[in-house]
């Protein structure tokens, strides 16, 4: 009797523990267990930790709550401005509802991912190139509002998408590229022109500043020289002096003040000369007397006068002494004063 009991002893600790075994589930703290009584959705979802079901009747399903990174296979399509690009991407999700990501859905994930390729396509589709190139903050943020209202009803929200890489054919490589350089080429031309308008402002402020200061330019000189003689490799040939560049240069400035002082006296001694003669011919006029005109209109009436073929007709107003550029008074001959004394007489 005592042996019957302790085999139905041992047979039930058996059973007990083959049940415990076939009962017990752990579930990890980054899953959840969904369990399905009979077909059904039972009440509760299960938490982390150890937890027991009913062998034969309950259907225990773990669903991960973690964050899932899904790359997207490249996708082929024809953007707005007609260029064929392959984009591809990678999407972040996670399960918000571990018993509608059961239920609802036969595999989220496949579900997710086919959405990310549709939504891929469309926003290929409704862009243009250069937004694919360079504003894709804008199309990552169409994209996530694309997937996320579909996966909030399959107990799914999606965290982000990333657009990860864009290909483009060759030949919009190399039109790109040289577009590009196009563009640089110019960028550099004008900021050489601004940086040549700049130095020959400075340029020109130096100059003036060098003007004023003669030996200015000799010291500007004289670095220039020592910058160049301290590369090793150069030689530095003078043709002639510093020095005998000012002496020619002092001897040009004094050359042209001569010159200038000479031209200067030859004209003031021209107009001193004008002033003189003008003032000469004025004291003629007035020193001549009625007498002498009265004088002359006799020697004119006179017959020895009309004969006489090389005589001057005024010969006494010639010798007046202050008229100025008259011609010496030619002598009378002997006859023409005899007749003068005559008709004096």
């Amino acid at each position: 009797m005592l042996e019957e009991l302790v085999t139905a002893g041992v047979a039930v600790g058996c059973a007990g523990l083959v049940y415990l075994m076939a009962a017990a589930r752990v579930v990890k703290q980054y899953e959840r267990g969904v369990v399905l009584r009979l077909g059904r959705l039972a009440s509760e979802v299960r938490p982390p930790g150890f937890t027991m079901i009913i062998p034969g009747i309950d259907r225990l399903r773990k669903v991960n709550m973690q964050i899932v990174t899904m790359p997207v296979p490249a996708q082929e399509g024809i953007t707005r401005d007609n260029v064929t690009v392959r984009v591809d991407a990678v999407v972040y999700f996670k399960v918000v509802d571990a018993a509608d990501a059961v239920i609802r859905v036969e595999d989220y994930r496949f579900a997710v991912s086919q959405m990310a390729q549709t939504s891929l396509r469309s926003i290929i589709g409704k862009s243009e190139l250069d937004d694919l190139l360079s504003n894709r903050e804008k199309l990552n943020q169409g994209l996530e509002l694309m997937m996320d209202s579909p996966a909030i009803g399959w107990g799914v929200t999606v965290d982000r998408v990333e657009i990860k890489d864009v290909s483009l054919p060759e030949t919009m490589k190399r039109s790109m590229a040289r577009q590009a350089e196009a563009t640089r080429d110019r960028r550099a031309r004008v900021i050489n022109a601004d940086a040549e308008l700049q130095a020959s402002k400075k340029l020109a402020e130096a100059a003036a500043a060098m003007s004023d200061q003669p030996a200015a330019l000799q010291l500007r000189l004289l670095q220039t020289v020592v910058a160049v003689a301290a590369e090793k490799n150069s030689t530095l040939v003078l043709p002639f002096p510093v020095e005998l560049l000012r002496f020619l240069e002092r001897s040009g400035l004094q050359a042209q003040a001569q010159t200038a002082q000479t031209e200067a006296e030859r004209r003031r001694r021209a107009e001193a000369d004008g002033a003189g003669a003008q003032g000469a011919g004025a004291d003629g006029v007035d020193d001549i007397d009625v007498s002498d005109v009265d004088r002359v209109a006799d020697m004119a009436a006179a017959p020895d006068i009309a004969a006489a073929p090389d005589m001057a007709v005024t010969p006494d107003i010639q010798e007046a002494p202050d008229a100025p550029g008259a011609p010496d008074a030619q002598e009378a001959p002997d006859g023409l004063n005899a007749g003068r004394g005559a008709e004096r007489g």
